[in-house]
């Protein structure tokens, strides 16, 4: 099983959270902006940058486990 990330926004009352496996992330990037082609949510392009930046940094940390260890 691949692990789980969480992506997680506030904006005024509404909390958007999305869970995804490591690997299904264009599947997230997919639904980001099919949610900003949704005129009944308040979701927007600025609420999608700030999510695909989350799942940005999410993915820079998995790659840093690949990194060689640097010699001490």
């Amino acid at each position: 099983m691949s692990a789980m990330k969480t992506l997680s926004l506030m904006k005024g009352q509404q909390h958007f959270c999305f869970r995804y496996e490591v690997g299904q992330e264009s599947k997230v990037l997919d639904a980001l902006v099919e949610m900003v082609n949704r005129r009944d949510l308040s979701f927007d392009w600025f609420d999608a940058a700030v999510l695909s930046h989350q799942l940005g940094e999410h993915l820079a940390k998995e790659l840093k486990t690949f990194l060689p260890k640097k010699a001490a």
